[in-house]
């Protein structure tokens, strides 16, 4: 059978996007995901692994760079253009040998991008993370409606919210009403 057709988290043949006072929510779905944690006793060789597959230092604690972004102690997730790199994780471990664990994560997370000027505003009323000390470059793991999300700060007017893809529904209409009240 090669009639399947995929769909997006929220469950739609293309990314949803709401517009609202200068604010946009977007589900993005053109990145591959991949988790590298490092394994015992190979923690300088598991962030010079993420150097490598990204082109930029490995993010240090609650930091993130273009292409990759901090999880925990040794831990980071790799994002890429699933266009050019569909099978990041393969690429990834392939890499590693064996010096750090590698999972794919694009079907188990989905991504909402937050832009506008007052975001800080939408975020206050779902997360307890201190927002308005973001400058760009920061990733922190907080909860959205109960969920484990990340944060992840582009820049001053943009955020990654990154969710449980199984529970990308509830994230995204948590995130559209946070936006439509804050505005």
């Amino acid at each position: 059978m090669h009639d399947l057709i995929a769909i997006t988290p929220l469950g739609g043949h293309e990314p949803r996007h709401d517009h609202h006072q200068g604010h946009d929510l977007t589900e993005v779905t053109d990145v591959a995901l991949a988790s590298v944690a490092a394994r015992l006793g190979q923690e300088a060789a598991s962030a010079a692994l993420v150097a490598e597959v990204t082109g930029a230092e490995a993010p240090a604690p609650g930091r993130a760079s273009a292409s990759a972004f901090w999880m925990g102690p040794d831990q980071w997730m790799v994002e890429a253009p699933i266009a050019t790199r569909e099978d990041l994780a393969h690429e990834i471990a392939a890499k590693a040998q064996g010096k750090a664990s590698v999972t794919e994560q694009t079907d188990a997370w989905c991504r909402f991008d937050l832009k506008g000027d007052r975001l800080w505003d939408v975020l206050e009323r779902l997360c307890n993370a201190d927002v308005r000390r973001f400058t760009g470059g920061e990733a922190i793991r907080t909860a959205i409606e109960h969920l484990g999300c990340f944060l992840v700060v582009r820049a001053p007017g943009h955020v990654s919210v990154i969710g449980p893809r199984s529970s990308a529904g509830s994230l995204y209409h948590a995130l559209l009403t946070a936006m439509r009240s804050a505005l």
